[in-house]
């Protein structure tokens, strides 16, 4: 049995332009009317879910998908940084956000490590590979670089590197614990599916 998973970054957000930690807050109107204009262009899943997140649960509906939140799904719990921009953070705690930026074991915000959430991440995955047919999850961009980073049994250090545009499709298939990333989907239609 092949599984399917077409992971969904969410449309854009003022902490998204801003580069500020998530804050859950809505979509902006730009966001909203670009994930409305890509409602139809998925393929059919199985199954549609999304991370808790409010931007996550939004995208999900414009796109015309029932989206129902998985805890499993959340983004980086980022603790006190939360609603802060990478810049405050680093001009307040420089040595820490080093830390954090080099040392996937570190969490310095209170919050989550880029290990334990890669961890979850994969566990989730594991999950998601016992299920027949296509799963499309609107997930946050870092739920998105971990889902890659333990498909393809990267270091967590390599998060850092992948880089996921707003409203774009990461498609993971797999069997037998074996997970395989497609680059390059093609448009919703017959060479889709």
């Amino acid at each position: 049995m092949t599984s399917r998973v077409l992971l969904v970054s969410p449309a854009v957000n003022a902490s998204l332009r801003q580069a500020r930690f998530d804050d859950d807050g809505s979509l902006d109107a730009g966001g909203t009317a670009r994930a409305r204009a890509a409602a139809g262009s998925l393929p059919s899943a199985a199954r549609a879910l999304a991370s808790p997140s409010a931007r996550c649960r939004e995208t999900a509906e414009a796109l015309g998908l029932d989206g129902v939140p998985v805890p499993e799904l959340a983004g980086l719990a980022v603790g006190r940084w939360r609603g802060r921009t990478l810049e405050e953070v680093g001009a307040a705690e420089p040595a820490a956000v080093g830390r954090w930026l080099t040392d996937p074991g570190c969490a310095p915000h209170g919050g989550e490590s880029l290990e334990d959430l890669c961890g979850r991440v994969a566990r989730w995955l594991d999950g998601a590979g016992a299920v027949a047919g296509r799963t499309l999850a609107v997930v946050e961009p870092d739920v998105v670089r971990a889902a890659v980073v333990a498909a393809l049994g990267l270091p967590a250090g390599v998060f850092w590197r992948l880089d996921v545009a707003p409203l774009s499709v990461t498609e993971l298939s797999g069997r037998g614990g074996r997970w395989n990333l497609r680059v390059g989907r093609p448009p919703a239609g017959p060479e889709a599916d």
